[in-house]
């Protein structure tokens, strides 16, 4: 490969970023989250469903407030009365007549037993409609931290590469001179081209990878990312965790699911209680006032009528025909999936708990054992450069030294990552991630 298509591929990576480098600071996880916060279309769609739930105690509240209706009417009438017998005390004949009617009526609910559990049952729905947005808000933490280091590592397996491509070049420059003098043979030459156009087609490939990374972060914020802020070469691993069984304690009393699946039981079991009301009597006091009017009539004369009333009006269900037990067993089936569902989900729960423990115990010891193999990696590609300098190794052993240690440092940076993601995602399984949490994480990053 010519150094001319080497320029031209180190442009490319480096183009990715550059424009970028004018600000001062790149992007912390705490910037992109605000971002995300503003941006997020699931976040959005998720408070808009919990303001619209707000309103469900309302209606619910409106089955036991009073109603006032007002109807009314005005007609023309024509009729065609033919008296049959003598005797009668009205004249026949056509007539034609107008008039009106007007009702005002108010009802108050005194007792209806279902519209008490609608109440009841409102609240909890409402309950529920905050946690699922707190729980969007949760999701939206974890989803934000693992796009953003998904486009770290992207960009670092790039400048990896980068650098990479540029040690194979230099020994690819060294075996063609040591070829041409006669202490090299055309296969160290030979080896060196592979691998030269081997990492060209990784770089292409991890370019990709980047785009692809930048543009699933876009998804979340709404815009293309900046320079990210990377994670400091000093960073603090935790030396051990809690013991699983607390990390499982902490999940059984704040996972945002599990509570909400426990509210659902509660739902449907208010669900029974308004399908059994169907039994109960109503209550309404009822009060009407009526005003009609009219000029004429079948039998030669009008009226000119205004009424009130105000009582008490008592509804008592007999039967209507099996439906009211019928819904008391609907209902009761579907409490029974909600305690199923909810077994469900506390078994879901306690294994994405353990799952993200494991995950972030075992990143812990992966950041410890591969910072260790980054040293050794270096300590071997050194001695193997002076071994090939002193010609007791070959350039092929000078390459796979170098192959080990860039494979050791992007090992090492994605272990980092992952135990960085790993902290959020644990948290988000136990149900007490926060942003400080995200601001925990941004003490880990470099400030440029």
């Amino acid at each position: 490969m010519s150094l001319t298509t080497l320029s031209r591929l180190l442009m490319l990576v480096s183009s990715l970023w550059l424009p970028a480098q004018t600000s001062a600071a790149g992007q912390s996880l705490v910037d992109i989250y605000q971002e995300a916060k503003a941006n997020d279309p699931v976040l959005a769609s998720a408070g808009s469903a919990n303001q619209a739930a707000q309103e469900i105690i309302e209606q619910a509240k409106a089955g036991y407030r009073p109603s006032v209706n007002f109807t009314a009417g005005a007609n023309a009438n024509r009729t065609d009365l033919k008296i049959v017998g003598s005797q009668a005390p009205f004249p026949g004949g056509r007539n034609n007549y107008e008039g009106y009617q007007a009702q005002l009526q108010a009802r108050q609910p005194i007792f209806r037993k279902e519209n008490l559990e609608r109440i009841d049952q409102s609240k909890v729905q409402v309950s529920i409609a905050d946690k699922q947005y707190h729980l969007a808000q949760q999701n939206l933490m974890l989803r934000t931290t693992q796009a953003y280091f998904e486009v770290l590592l992207a960009q670092d397996r790039i400048t990896l590469m980068a650098a990479q491509k540029a040690a194979i070049q230099r020994q690819l420059q060294q075996a063609k001179a040591n070829f041409d003098v006669g202490t090299a043979t055309i296969t160290d030459v030979n080896e060196a081209q592979a691998r030269d156009d081997l990492i060209e087609a990784q770089t292409l490939s991890a370019v990709n990878d980047m785009e692809i990374a930048k543009r699933s972060l876009q998804a979340i914020t709404g815009k293309l990312p900046e320079q990210l802020a990377n994670v400091r070469d000093d960073i603090q691993i935790a030396p051990s965790l809690k013991p699983m069984q607390e990390w499982q304690d902490v999940t059984n009393a704040s996972n945002l699911t599990l509570q909400i699946q426990q509210e659902t039981v509660q739902v449907n079991e208010k669900d029974i209680e308004i399908a059994r009301a169907g039994h109960y009597p109503t209550v309404d006091a009822v009060a009407n006032y009526q005003d009609s009017y009219a000029n004429g009539g079948q039998y030669g004369f009008g009226a000119d009528l205004k009424s009130a009333s105000i009582g008490v009006e008592v509804s008592v269900p007999l039967y209507q025909g099996g439906a009211v037990n019928s819904r008391v067993r609907q209902a009761a089936y579907n409490r029974q999936k909600a305690l199923d569902d909810l077994q469900n989900t506390m078994r879901q729960t306690s294994l994405e708990t353990q799952r993200a423990y494991l995950n972030l115990s075992t990143s812990i010891a992966q950041v410890k054992a591969l910072e260790q193999a980054l040293k050794s990696s270096q300590s071997q590609l050194d001695s193997t450069k002076l071994g090939y300098e002193v010609g007791i190794r070959t350039s092929v052993d000078v390459l796979n030294a170098q192959q080990q240690y860039y494979s050791a440092n992007r090992d090492l940076l994605q272990a980092r990552y992952n135990y960085l993601v790993n902290i959020i995602r644990l948290k988000t399984a136990s149900g007490i991630v926060s942003e400080a949490d995200l601001q925990d994480i941004d003490q880990q990053l470099a400030k440029r």
